[in-house]
């Protein structure tokens, strides 16, 4: 059985990383470097950093940040925001990610999905789905969480897999920064349509939720941010509290 990657996620905007609850009421957590240093000597598997005012802002993802961040790095590094073009994602990937994560730009132009797996690889491009629930359906949006596209969450993860996708990336609105839980929900009818890796992201509290997210969820990774930026949970023992509930993770040496 594969085991299920933890993932510490940093939210950047001017250059700090911030955290809110459903994407607004954002305060300050640090810089990206270090805390990027320090969730991956904790343990984390990767890392996410997403630019979170790149695309609102109609600026690129900030590369000194990328590059700075990248040189304290020794777990596979993904970069978000401001990417939407082909060479948006060579010059990240130059500065030192090894994947790229597109949101805004794929819903955009889908096509950007297949050109960038075309020259990188599916295994390097991640395509981040926000997601909010509209009644019995769920609904994409972009910019930022802002924008609704009125697109189906479920048929747009499938899409992204077709065009070439390597994993999925999950963020529940309703849930972000709540620590109520994952949207657990939304991730296993995503789950079901693709055969590429579920990233589920937005809510995460506590080891119940994680181990409760990999299993009903069916996700292959679960992604937080407050809960290890503010010290509320150290990701070993996380992985510990996991590895005793059944759940094959990577446990440090």
């Amino acid at each position: 059985m594969l085991t299920k990657r933890i993932i510490a996620c940093l939210d950047v905007d001017g250059g700090r990383v911030v955290k809110g609850v459903k994407f607004l009421g954002l305060r300050d957590a640090g810089d990206p470097a270090e805390l990027a240093a320090a969730h991956a000597r904790a343990g984390a598997d990767e890392v996410v950093l997403l630019d979170i005012t790149a695309t609102s802002d109609q600026r690129n993802t900030r590369i000194d940040v990328v590059r700075r961040t990248a040189r304290e790095l020794f777990v596979p590094f993904t970069v978000g925001g401001g990417i939407r073009s082909l060479d948006d994602a060579s010059a990240v990937f130059d500065a030192g990610a090894d994947k790229v994560a597109l949101n805004s730009a794929a819903v955009k132009n889908p096509e950007l999905i297949g050109q960038i797996a075309a020259r990188f690889g599916s295994q390097a491009v991640i395509v981040a789905i926000d997601s909010k629930r509209r009644g019995n359906h769920f609904e994409v949006f972009v910019a930022g969480g802002r924008t609704p596209t009125g697109r189906d969450t479920v048929e747009w993860a499938r899409e992204a897999q077709e065009r070439g996708g390597g994993e999925i990336l999950l963020t529940s609105m309703d849930r972000d920064g709540t620590r109520a839980g994952f949207d657990c929900e939304v991730t296993a009818a995503v789950a079901q349509v693709v055969s590429i890796p579920v990233i589920a992201s937005g809510g995460a509290g506590s080891a119940q939720h994680f181990a409760e997210v990999f299993d009903v969820g069916h996700a292959d990774a679960a992604l937080a941010a407050s809960i290890f930026h503010f010290g509320i949970e150290n990701v070993v023992a996380l992985k510990q509290q996991l590895a005793q509930a059944g759940v094959p993770v990577r446990l440090p040496c």
